[in-house]
């Protein structure tokens, strides 16, 4: 009875023992379980964003609360293998340690431990071994327990994940160092995946802005070309004027000067056949021959007409070769004040022939609405270029409209160029305004964005070098500070306003492309 008394009392106790350790074990499994399954909503939430700075915030608020510590800080080295506390997340009642840096008195051997992953526990600091600096530092931010969790990236040392327990000592369980070091270690692939991220928006940012340098370059490139070749052709253009005036000049002011003398001639010769039929009504036979041979009455009519439709000729030769020197300004290569309406007059002079009707089609009307313009400070050469190729535009424009109408719709709707000016804005700055509209079929909506592209024409080949428009935006935008307007829609006519100051000050210009219908400026009649 004893023995079975004591084998009973046995039995029990190994059952009380082993219902203790059941309830541990299951205790510890329960505790396992939260925090792996913490660990994964960490894990989760940090690799939810590639923001570095919200990671570590994230790693820091959910380790202090799940660990219940009085401050969890995140130490980061820098290039100089120096570092300091860059996210910190505490209890109120403590004071911030952010930005602090730790003392250069830990031992070399110390921090090629944590290089190699070495975790430190430290359960109270007034005990554990220290040095004086150490210990004086870690008392001084309030710290009686820490835990140390090396952030490793490959075989460099990151920083620290640390956790204080800043009230009283702390004995760190097993748990809650496996924890933390798993968190630095997801930590570390989140930062890693963070910079790898950073690193590739950076690449695209400086891609992106090579490519915007070298558009920018293109660009530049383009406007030098046209520049070039506005300058090749305004040279060119100077040089025939000069060579034209020059050669024509010579003879036409001869001839234009001995006119007078040569039309006073034949008025003193008529005169004196008029005394010889006075004195000789009755001239031999031989004289009356010859009289009705060369029909002496028309002769005499026709005669002066001859010399007076001569001189008009002449006249007209003058005025183109002035209007040449007008167009090209040989002798103003730099900006002055001038009558733009000058300008467009000697432009249409030139283009007069364009102008006319022919054969296969009737002539295109010019409707001038000049405003009162006072003289404009401009480089007038060159806008006198611009008003060259808004005008052929409009006419080659125009010649393809009417090929494509018959001959009751140009008698419904004959062509017609519209030129009008006036003076826009206030009394601080007044611009000169200048509308060249045609009747004409319009830019469809797929070209009218590319009208101001270097090189880009919708002529055939041999017949335009898209270089009008660009040179002519250049030398409104560009060179005059102005505005620079194309208005058009297909079936409405196009209208080019230009509009620059009358006098010249800080360059401040716009080019436009609009898509609405062409406005005109008010009529100056």
């Amino acid at each position: 009875a004893i023995e079975q008394y004591l084998l009973y009392k046995e039995v029990n106790s190994l059952n009380a023992n082993l219902e203790q350790q059941v309830q541990e074990r299951t205790e510890e499994l329960q505790q396992s379980l939260k925090f792996t399954r913490i660990l994964k909503q960490i894990t989760d939430q940090i690799r939810s964003t590639l923001d570095v700075s919200t990671i570590l915030q994230t790693i820091a608020q959910r380790v202090r609360n799940l660990l219940n510590t009085d401050r969890v800080v995140i130490y980061q080295f820098d290039d100089s293998g120096t570092g300091e506390v860059t996210v910190e997340d505490l209890r109120e009642s403590w004071q911030s340690v952010r930005g602090v840096r730790c003392p250069g008195c830990i031992p070399t051997d110390v921090s090629n431990l944590y290089l190699k992953g070495r975790i430190r526990a430290i359960d109270n600091v007034a005990t554990a071994e220290l040095s004086d600096c150490h210990r004086e530092f870690l008392e001084s931010i309030q710290v009686k327990a820490n835990l140390i969790v090396p952030i490793r990236m490959g075989s460099d040392l990151w920083g620290f994940l640390i956790a204080h327990e800043c009230e009283q000592p702390r004995l760190w369980q097993d748990q809650e160092i496996d924890l933390l070091q798993q968190l630095a270690d997801q930590a570390a692939i989140a930062i890693g995946q963070a910079e790898l991220y950073q690193q590739t928006q950076a690449a695209a940012a400086k891609a992106q802005a090579q490519a915007v340098e070298l558009e920018q370059a293109i660009e530049d490139l383009q406007n030098a070309q046209t520049q070039l070749i506005q300058g090749e052709k305004m040279s060119s253009l100077g040089q025939l004027v000069a060579g034209i005036a020059h050669e024509i000049n010579n003879p036409v002011n001869f001839i234009y000067g001995n006119l007078n003398h040569a039309t006073q001639y034949a008025e003193d010769l008529l005169d004196l056949q008029k005394l010889y039929q006075c004195h000789i009504p009755e001239p031999p036979p031989e004289i009356q021959e010859f009289i009705e041979e060369i029909d002496l009455d028309f002769l005499i009519e026709d005669l002066p007409k001859m010399l007076a439709s001569m001189k008009v000729g002449a006249d007209r030769i003058r005025s183109i070769v002035l209007s040449l020197r007008n167009f090209s300004r040989l002798d103003q290569t730099d900006m002055k004040a001038v009558d733009i309406h000058d300008g467009i007059d000697s432009t249409l002079m030139i283009l007069h022939h364009r102008f006319k009707a022919k054969s296969d089609r009737p002539g295109i009307e010019i409707i001038k609405e000049y405003g009162e313009l006072p003289p404009v400070e401009c480089f007038a050469g060159q806008l006198n270029q611009v008003f060259m190729n808004l005008l052929s535009n409009a006419i080659d424009a125009l010649e393809d409209w009417d090929k494509e109408r018959s001959p009751q719709e140009r008698h419904q709707e004959p062509c017609r160029i519209t030129i009008r000016t006036t003076v826009t804005g206030d009394d601080e700055k007044r611009n000169a305004a200048i509308c060249i509209f045609d009747n004409g079929p319009g830019i469809p909506e797929h070209l009218r964005s590319r009208i101001f592209e270097p090189f880009f024409t919708t002529k055939e080949i041999g017949k335009g070098t898209g270089m009008g428009l660009s040179i002519s935006k250049q030398i409104v935008v560009d060179k005059h500070a102005g505005t620079f307007k194309c208005l058009s829609q297909p079936g409405q006519g196009t209208e080019f306003w230009i509009e620059i100051p009358i006098m010249q000050c800080k360059p401040s210009a716009t080019v436009e492309v609009e898509t609405s219908n062409p406005t005109h400026l008010p009529s100056s009649r």
